[in-house]
């Protein structure tokens, strides 16, 4: 698909997916995806949940990933293992800054891979909640959700806010990436 849209994945390249919860969530099977990820010598990249879970800390999401059979065809990569890295938000209603994995700026190109779920407030997990929720860093999703009132917990927020607060944040992905000039998403 991306070759069709004429765009090619450039640097340090990476690869933005669900790595799934345990027992048995939904997540891409990564023999599904193996030859693409290994086709543009992408790093696969994650952040911790902020709802707790086997996500949370960095050491057992990276088992997550290894039980679920990324590690095993590239590198992964926890974003937010060293904390956050702050994307301004242009023109936004309620975010004054998106707060993403620390280690968002070491990648060149982000492609992005989703698989469709539901999410209990924005209705459906797709690649707009992928690049922000999922670039978001514990701090920065609890910043979403709860409308920017705060950095420390998930609670608060009302549905209309937060899928508002989602798209800033997805803005400000693709301001920073420059809209496919640095690299695209």
């Amino acid at each position: 698909m991306y070759k069709a849209l004429e765009w090619e994945p450039a640097g340090n390249v990476a690869v933005k997916l669900s790595t799934g919860e345990p027992p048995a969530s939904n997540y891409l099977d990564p023999e599904l995806i193996k030859d693409l990820v290994q086709s543009v010598k992408a790093t696969i990249v994650e952040c911790n949940t902020a709802y707790g879970g086997s996500r949370t800390e960095t050491a057992m999401h990276m088992q997550v990933a290894k039980d679920h059979g990324f590690t095993a065809i590239a590198d992964v990569d926890i974003l937010d293992a060293d904390g956050s890295m702050e994307l301004p938000v242009a023109g936004s209603t309620h975010l004054e800054n998106n707060l993403v994995g620390a280690h968002f700026g070491e990648y060149d190109s982000y492609m992005i891979l989703s698989h469709f779920k539901g999410h209990a407030m924005a209705g459906f997990g797709g690649t707009i909640k992928n690049i922000s929720i999922g670039l978001g860093s514990k701090e920065g999703k609890c910043l979403i959700h709860t409308v920017g009132q705060s950095n420390t917990s998930l609670w608060g927020g009302d549905q209309i806010g937060f899928t508002e607060s989602m798209a800033e944040a997805g803005k400000s992905v693709s301001d920073y990436l420059g809209n496919g000039e640095r690299g695209g998403v």
